[in-house]
C-alpha cells in the first residue's frame, strides 16, 4: 500500500514520542539489520535489493544510501517499537473510553456514493477518536493497518456511531498524506 507511509509514521510519532527514528544512516541501517532482519547482512540487504557489502558500507559509514533512503527511514522507525511496547501504550489508551481527547483531521476523504449518484466529492473528516481506536493504531504495525482503523472510524462516524447508515471502512478513501493526528 505505497503512500500510506505517512500516515503510518505520523501515528508512530504521535502516539510514541520518544521513539523517533534515528539520524545517522549508519544508525539506522545498525538497527534495522538487527532488529528487522535478526543481525542478517545477507536478508537486509535481499529486502532492499542490494548486494551484502552496500549494507555492510552503510553500516560502517562508508556509503549512505540513495534511492533506499527512505525505506530505510520507515524500517528504522518502525523497530523503535516493540510488541510489547505497542501492546503496552494500546492497554494504555484503551482506558481512555470513547473521549480520549486525540482527534485526527483526515484530508481529502472521498465520501461514500449515495443510491449510485456519481456526486463524490472530497472533504476533510476531522474525528475524536475513542480510546479503542487510538489503541488500535498503537497496535497497528504497518501502513494498511492504520488505514483500515481510519477506514474504520470515518464508517463509524457517518454510522452516527450506531451503525445506522450501513457504511463499512472500505466505503471510504483517503488521501494518507493529508492526514493529521492530535
Amino acid at each position: 500500500m505505497a503512500g500510506f507511509e505517512g500516515a503510518f509514521e505520523r501515528v508512530r510519532e504521535v502516539l510514541f514520542p520518544s521513539r523517533k527514528a534515528p539520524v545517522q544512516t549508519t544508525t539506522q541501517a545498525r538497527q534495522v539489520r538487527d532488529r528487522k532482519y535478526g543481525g542478517s547482512t545477507k536478508a537486509m540487504a535481499a529486502a532492499y535489493g542490494i548486494s551484502s557489502r552496500t549494507v555492510q558500507r552503510w553500516i560502517d559509514g562508508t556509503r549512505h544510501p540513495a534511492k533506499q533512503q527512505e525505506k530505510l527511514r520507515l524500517d528504522a522507525l518502525e523497530v523503535q517499537t516493540t510488541e510489547r511496547g505497542r501492546e503496552r501504550k494500546a492497554k494504555q489508551l484503551a482506558k481512555l473510553g470513547s473521549i480520549s481527547g486525540v482527534s485526527a483531521r483526515v484530508g481529502r476523504t472521498m465520501t461514500f456514493e449515495i443510491r449510485g449518484s456519481d456526486a463524490v466529492r472530497a472533504r476533510d473528516v476531522h474525528l475524536d477518536l475513542s480510546g479503542d481506536q487510538l489503541a488500535a493504531l498503537a497496535r497497528a504495525q504497518d501502513e494498511g493497518e492504520v488505514r483500515e482503523v481510519i477506514g474504520q472510524a470515518l464508517a463509524d462516524y457517518f454510522n452516527g456511531g450506531g451503525g445506522y447508515g450501513g457504511f463499512t471502512a472500505e466505503d471510504f478513501t483517503f488521501d494518507p498524506d493529508d492526514f493529521n493526528l492530535n
